[in-house]
């Protein structure tokens, strides 16, 4: 078992070396530059480069049935899906075989209104109710990985 982290972006790396090292499961923090990580036998840095995708990639190559994946990438995540891995966004909400079809439609759509010029906002701002939400559902779906492998 093994947590994959798109990492550039994410805001919850610290919650998830908490739970990580609570639980005992190795982690690999995956970013397109070098990130500090902390020293700490459960825990890989690896740097994929600036290649379009490099990290999405890496992630995707290596994600399976006893992975949790960590990623805002609807694509990404879609990518993990496929594989048989449990994905968690951010913010806590999972990324489920069923709604990761909505998920998607959103995502074009939204890029089709930004490609003509409207203005559409982006995500809410990251609350502390995200962070709180993103642990409790970490936290489960490890559990729920243990105990299935």
């Amino acid at each position: 078992m093994r947590i994959f982290v798109d990492a550039d972006a994410c805001p919850v790396k610290e919650e998830i070396y908490k739970v990580a090292f609570r639980l005992d499961v190795p982690v690999s923090i995956v970013a397109n530059d070098y990130m500090r990580v902390p020293r700490h036998p459960l825990v890989e840095r690896v740097v994929v480069g600036s290649g379009f995708d490099a990290a999405d990639d890496w992630i995707a190559e290596r994600a399976g049935p006893a992975s949790l994946v960590v990623t805002g990438d609807i694509l990404l995540a879609d990518r993990c899906l496929k594989a048989g891995a449990t994905v968690i966004g951010p913010n806590g909400k999972p990324f489920t075989t069923s709604s990761i079809g909505a998920a998607i439609a959103t995502r074009a759509i939204l890029a089709d209104l930004r490609a003509g010029g409207d203005a559409v906002g982006g995500p809410p701002p990251f609350a502390k109710s995200d962070r709180s939400r993103f642990l409790s559902a970490l936290d489960e779906a490890l559990i729920r990985l243990k105990r299935a492998g």
